[in-house]
């Protein structure tokens, strides 16, 4: 069981644990199935707030959308405002979460400590044009000639290197006209980074970021800015999101692929084949994500410039949400939007998530927490008794014991009950009590769900563990012989029950089992 409590001058909310359920945890290791994220509370209304990447902005819009019919009480406010605005807001804990197409860098990580990065779809920059003689998509371009006209080196449109890779064309003689973000942003991210693997040039001079020192042209913010430009400006090229690019019916280059053996047109399948070679090797949601990247990948129908993008949500919502409920939703919302949101994608030509990398998502939200307690819960009874126990509001100083309840029940124990009036008039009377909790909490719900889980699925190991954690919840009740404020005595009251269930758990066995030993000696049975 947990029993919160609120940390003196912050508020902070820490959780009242049986040290002896650190023993049966041992006893009942092991990984169980992963249970199913609850919906929302259909009589309750949430308002989420998300920002971030304008790449997948035409996708979560239309998510919000989607998900909006099904839980009409859910409303999902996301502002498209770059990757390093969404970055920004997600450091300063002022949105649930963010939206970035670049993952953050070691600098910024340590900023926002805690950071999952969820893979959430797979796009692709493509490179806009606007040439009134030729409106059609096609021209042909590989990557180092790419890099020379955002070097500034290749300024005409019919200069002969450009003019080569396109043969039977007649191009224009015309100057070319760079269009490029003027914010932080992911897409400038993917695209520099395209750029600095094909072109070492590139990479001295300009480098990979949100935000580079570009040598001329013109600069807009978002893609919709960048694409509003192109579309008015005749001998125009900039680079943009695929989906921009389609819904505003513009032409786009088709690139070389990293093979160097074919020009690839940007589309749902030459996306897909691009993260194939990828995918193996990506790292868990929680580990660092700095210099992943599907650019230039291998493969005769890989489209050059396709890249992931990511959700950024901390491992604990507590500091991002006002209660249990809420980082429940958010947490339920980017679920569906990694399963059955992923069927809206190929709608918009973003390619859906393989297995293999959703699960990757999957896994690392079922490690996220508020304030401690699991969000990803056992089953739907446990999740309704956090919820009715109070761990939706922050600092009110309730909840409730997942092994404990997997083991009782719905209702608990008499036993269990008791330990909450304790929690109230007694342990959350001192620092001490607090101090101890807060330590706990993280190594319990370790594996604790795991372990409620196993409970749930099989009806004789949850026998064996009410069998087992009867004595230990019974030697609690001595707590209640402590005064309230009293620090002296939640200390050694509270070192006397840690000290009674070693002797249970362990002093006790291993005494019987040395008993058993000399017993069997002296008849001869074991000999050493």
């Amino acid at each position: 069981m947990y029993i919160s409590a609120q940390d003196q001058g912050t508020g902070m909310r820490t959780h009242y644990k049986c040290a002896a359920i650190l023993v049966l945890g041992t006893l009942l290791g092991g990984t169980a199935a992963s249970a199913q994220i609850v919906a929302p509370d259909p009589d309750t209304a949430f308002s989420l707030d998300a920002a971030g990447a304008t790449f997948p902005f035409p996708l979560i819009d239309l998510w919000r959308v989607e998900y909006g019919k099904e839980y009409p009480n859910v409303s999902l406010n996301y502002q498209s405002i770059g990757s390093g605005g969404g970055i920004k807001q997600h450091i300063e804990r002022t949105v649930n979460f963010a939206a970035s197409d670049s993952p953050m860098l070691e600098s910024e990580a340590e900023l926002a400590p805690g950071t999952l990065h969820i893979p959430e779809s797979l796009g692709a920059v493509v490179i806009a044009y606007n040439l009134p003689e030729m409106p059609d998509s096609g021209i042909q371009l590989d990557g180092e000639t790419l890099a020379m006209i955002f070097l500034d080196e290749i300024t005409m449109w019919n200069d002969p290197r450009i003019a080569e890779q396109n043969p039977g064309l007649s191009l224009p003689d015309a100057e070319i006209i760079t269009v490029h973000r003027s914010d932080g942003s992911g897409t400038t991210f993917i695209f520099t980074d395209y750029l600095s693997t094909v072109s070492p040039q590139f990479d001295l001079d300009v480098g990979t970021g949100k935000s580079v020192p570009w040598p001329g042209g013109v600069a807009s913010a978002g893609n919709e800015g960048v694409a509003g430009i192109i579309r008015s400006t005749a001998y125009s090229v900039g680079y943009v999101e695929l989906a921009y690019a389609h819904q505003t019916d513009m032409s786009f280059a088709h690139m070389q692929n990293g093979d160097k053996t074919a020009y690839i047109r940007p589309g749902i399948d030459s996306i897909s084949d691009a993260s194939a070679s990828a995918a193996a090797a990506l790292p868990a949601a929680r580990d660092s994500w700095y210099g992943v990247s599907i650019v230039n990948a291998p493969g005769p129908n890989s489209y050059p410039i396709s890249s992931l993008t990511y959700l950024l949500v901390y491992d604990d919502l507590g500091g991002v949400t006002s209660s249990y409920a809420e980082a429940s939703a958010v947490i339920h919302i980017i679920d569906w939007m990694l399963t059955d949101g992923q069927a809206y994608s190929e709608s918009l030509l973003y390619v859906p998530i393989p297995p293999h990398i959703a699960q990757i998502g999957t896994d690392g939200l079922s490690q996220v927490t508020y304030n401690g307690a699991p969000i990803w819960g056992a089953n739907a009874a446990m999740r309704d008794m956090l919820l009715a126990d109070g761990a939706g509001s922050a600092g009110d100083g309730s909840g409730g014991c997942l092994i404990a309840t997997a083991a009782y029940g719905s209702e608990m124990a008499p036993q269990v009950q008791e330990l909450r009036e304790i929690r109230d008039s007694v342990l959350m009377s001192t620092a001490s009590g607090a101090a101890f909790m807060g330590a706990f909490n993280d190594v319990y719900y370790a594996f604790s769900p795991q372990v409620a889980d196993i409970q749930t699925q099989n009806p004789e190991i949850r026998s064996l563990v009410r069998a087992l954690i009867a004595p230990m919840i019974s030697s609690l009740s001595i707590m209640s012989y402590a005064e309230t404020g009293s620090e002296p005595g939640v200390i050694g009251l509270g070192a006397a029950v840690i000290a009674l269930n070693i002797g249970l758990y362990i002093g006790a066995p291993a005494a019987a089992a040395s008993l058993a030993w000399r017993r069997l000696s002296r008849r001869g049975k074991i000999s050493c």
